[in-house]
């Protein structure tokens, strides 16, 4: 159907743009040159369909679609357990010290990650199902302002 070159020329052209502009071009060569058939368009280009036809039906509506990367993902642990992190600073509150250097605005505590699960738990009435794993739990941790230190041995 198309010569070689201009599949290649297409493709890259294609590569290069992202998001709505992709599929306005994707959908623009679709209805050119395969008489608006997304399938068409997939089998001779590689394209996805899915984004053909969304780009198509964007050309078609003249509404252009967002793309909200933002929610993509698993949430934080914080967004899910809203009290999670007051809970955290009530537990370290008095085992906490500040940087001696007064460098950082961290404060330092000698309680593990894995302590700081087993109180909550203990203290607080959280189910360990719902609580995040020990590496999980020293991100947050650190995403709060607390940095662990090594205990010496």
């Amino acid at each position: 159907m198309l010569e070689e070159t201009v599949k290649s020329t297409i493709q890259d052209a294609a590569r290069k743009l992202t998001g709505p502009k992709k599929r306005a071009f994707m959908a623009k060569v679709t209805a050119d040159y395969f008489s608006g058939s997304a399938r068409k368009a997939e089998t001779h280009l590689g394209w996805n369909r899915n984004s053909v036809q969304l780009g198509l039906q964007e050309r078609r509506f003249g509404i252009t679609c967002l793309d909200h990367y933002q929610a993509r993902g698993r949430k934080k642990t914080e967004a899910k357990l809203p009290r999670l992190a007051t809970d955290i600073h009530a537990l370290l509150e008095g085992d906490c010290q500040a940087d001696p250097k007064l460098k950082t605005p961290f404060a330092y505590t000698k309680v593990s990650a894995q302590a700081v699960l087993v109180a909550l738990v203990e203290k607080k009435g959280y189910t360990a199902t719902e609580l995040p794993c020990r590496q999980t739990m020293g991100s947050i941790l650190n995403r709060l302002g607390y940095r662990l230190k090594k205990h010496k041995k």
